[in-house]
């Protein structure tokens, strides 16, 4: 969502992903805010279901046993526009577009050594360098934030881009990104250690804090609820 320019309108926060790139023990976080927030946000959520268990093998369950948290996901559209930047100034606009922030969403699923190893890793190969480039095995982890009610680790399962709008030197001035998120339960991370993992665990369990605060608050209205309902 947009600015609407009135100084009486609220304050509106910009939703982001940020990825926790490690440079040498040390987190470097790449922060990618969102330029509007998605007008629309799908949330996903599969429990685990016991009936999809093989009884012969596994022994019954029972019906109504949950011993992992659902899988959760979301999906979603952003719209990048590089107008507004271009009648700011703004230099990478005017010699690139929205290539810079397209670039920084796809290392969003690239297997990364960090922001200024990836450099360091990609002008050792152009150099010919090759047995120095070290093996890349693993995206870093990223957080998806929207809002303070709304932290939480996530892995890019889709990601899908249209360009609607070229720059006379073809690079991209408008387009449309389409991101299926899925959330990282602590479970994912019992057996790995680290910062990024520590401070993924940290948001994960404050967002699921939130939630159960709210899921208390709603209990009032319950009760309300409940008293409309009785015939006295």
């Amino acid at each position: 969502m947009a600015e609407t320019g009135n100084p009486q309108s609220p304050q509106v926060l910009r939703g982001a992903i940020i990825q926790l790139m490690e440079d040498l023990g040390i987190i470097t976080p790449n922060i990618i805010p969102f330029q509007y927030n998605p007008a629309t946000m799908t949330r996903n959520l599969r429990p685990w279901n016991p009936f999809e268990v093989d009884q012969a093998n596994r022994g019954a369950q029972a019906p109504m046993v949950q011993p992992y948290d659902p899988e959760e996901t979301y999906s979603f559209t952003l719209d990048l526009d590089a107008t507004d930047d271009l009648e700011d100034g703004d230099p990478i606009a005017v010699s690139t577009g929205v290539a810079s922030r397209i670039a920084a969403i796809q290392k969003l699923i690239e297997p990364s050594k960090g922001l200024f190893g990836d450099l360091i890793a990609s002008a050792q190969s152009l150099a010919g360098d090759i047995e120095r480039q070290a093996a890349r095995a693993s995206v870093p982890i990223a957080l998806f934030v929207m809002g303070p009610g709304l932290i939480l680790p996530i892995r890019v399962t889709s990601l899908s881009i249209e360009v609607k709008e070229f720059t006379p030197a073809l690079y991209p001035h408008m387009a449309e990104i389409q991101l299926e998120l899925r959330v990282l339960t602590p479970e994912v991370f019992k057996c790995r250690r680290g910062a990024a993992i520590d401070l993924a665990i940290a948001a994960y369990d404050l967002t699921r804090l939130q939630e159960d605060g709210l899921a208390i608050a709603n209990f009032a209205n319950s009760l309300k609820a409940a008293r409309s309902m009785l015939p006295f």
